[in-house]
């Protein structure tokens, strides 16, 4: 078979713009998700005209499979963005914008003093540095039981989100002139749900539950555990996840109002259908 002749071109495809080290340093990563450099540090490429319209398309975004074929189109290094550890999410979309339209980003806020606007260039850089890796070594001790939490994967993450969003949606149709028995039904409908919604998220973010001197992994009895075990375990874990995603959040910048010098923090919440729009 004639060879096809390589394209002259190529020369001019586009090339990584960072090398981005990752919060979980490559750990929690199922075999075959991910291929580690040996300095840790993935490689980022810019974003393709595709990449942007594929984050311009609702559907894609809400589903989640806009983002995964954003990171794989971006970031070879990474075999399955759906297994991806949470942690690692956010600076890797933050570090695809930084790759895809430079380090700084426009910022608007209010002073709450003064109730002046302001526009910031948020250099996104800093955001990633402070993106911190949580406590995933120190277990829970309860029991006589030893339990090691870990951060859930992009997949579980995304289904919990669209679960949560569907179930508030549900509530929304609970009118008040629906029949008594059948908002009761729907209702009860979704408080089961959101039971089993916290059971699995519990059992997706625990690595490990030693007992006896066994290690339980197998996510099927985890599951059956936390749905027979004492509500005070149930807490405690959730107490302990809670300070995970503190941990993990992105941090507030400390802003100083130009016409007041009011000095407050601002809280960073990036909606990432709007995040990469334009390059604003």
């Amino acid at each position: 078979m004639e060879q096809k002749a390589p394209n002259p071109l190529a020369k001019h495809f586009r090339q990584p713009k960072l090398y981005l080290p990752l919060p979980s340093k490559g750990d929690f990563w199922v075999d075959g998700t991910l291929e580690l450099p040996i300095n840790k540090e993935i490689p980022v490429f810019p974003m393709t005209a595709k990449d942007e319209i594929t984050l311009r398309t609702p559907d894609a975004v809400l589903s989640g499979q806009g983002t995964v074929s954003v990171i794989h189109s971006c970031c070879p290094n990474i075999k399955d963005a759906w297994g991806m550890p949470s942690i690692d999410l956010d600076a890797t979309l933050i570090a695809i914008r930084i790759a895809s339209y430079g380090e700084f980003m426009d910022f608007g806020t209010k002073c709450p003093k003064c109730g002046t606007e302001h526009n910031y260039d948020l250099d996104l850089r800093n955001i990633i540095s402070s993106i911190q890796r949580p406590d995933y070594v120190t277990p829970i001790s309860y029991d006589g039981l030893e339990i090691l939490l870990q951060p859930q994967s992009y997949f579980s993450a995304n289904a919990t989100n669209q679960i949560q969003f569907e179930e508030q949606r549900l509530l929304k149709t609970l009118d008040e002139n629906m029949p008594e028995e059948e908002k009761k039904t729907k209702f009860t409908s979704h408080l089961n749900n959101l039971v089993d919604l916290n059971i699995k998220t519990l059992s997706d973010s625990t690595r490990s539950i030693v007992s006896d001197g066994n290690t339980i992994t197998d996510k099927q009895f985890i599951n059956e555990f936390y749905q027979n075990c004492d509500t005070k375990l149930i807490k405690q874990i959730q107490t302990r996840l809670n300070d995970i995603a503190k941990q993990a959040a992105i941090k507030p910048i400390d802003v100083k109002c130009d016409n007041c010098t009011h000095e407050f923090k601002v809280d960073l919440t990036f909606d990432y259908a709007s995040f990469f729009d334009n390059g604003s």
